[in-house]
């Protein structure tokens, strides 16, 4: 859990960083290029967050061994 806040920081130090070190004739280039590396990675690593929460919360503890199993949601028709 402690690595996804740790990598969205050094990716935007790193960009920060890298933008602005840029000479001026590629600095819409560099941003372009880290900014599409930030709109693919952030999500990675929420997704990283949020499978460090939910095994620290033992979420996986007890899988579902068949379908039968699961009855977290609500089959009824909307009214």
């Amino acid at each position: 859990m402690a690595l996804a806040p740790a990598l969205i920081v050094f990716m935007f130090w790193q960009a920060y960083e890298k933008i602005s070190t840029a000479a001026p004739a590629v600095k819409s280039n560099t941003t372009l290029q880290w900014f599409i590396i930030l709109l693919v990675f952030l999500p990675i690593c929420a997704g990283l967050f949020m499978f460090g929460l939910f095994a620290w919360t033992n979420e996986y503890a007890h899988l579902p061994e068949s379908s039968g199993e699961i009855d977290d949601y609500d089959m009824s028709p909307i009214d």
